[in-house]
């Protein structure tokens, strides 16, 4: 069962009596800047990760450079070691 919208009525006058105008405006505004904050952490937190994979990939890419010669340089060691 849902609740009728006297019930709700009631509900947002006894509220309103108990806080007052000022403080349920307060608390809204409070609320609304917590939203936003939170939001724009989230799309800070998204630049941030692309340009730590434009970083990783750039990495990736010396370190893709790198690791062919270095694995040339262990055959050729471990068939000297063999031979």
């Amino acid at each position: 069962m849902a609740p009728s919208w006297l019930q709700i009525l009631i509900v947002v006058v006894l509220l309103v009596l108990l806080f007052g105008r000022g403080k349920i405006s307060e608390l809204m505004g409070d609320v609304a800047k917590g939203i936003k904050s939170f939001k724009k952490g989230l799309n800070e937190e998204d630049e941030v990760a692309k340009d730590d994979d434009k970083t990783i990939e750039h990495q990736a890419e010396k370190s893709a450079e790198v690791k062919p010669e270095a694995s040339v340089n262990t055959q050729s060691d471990s068939k000297a070691k063999a031979g």
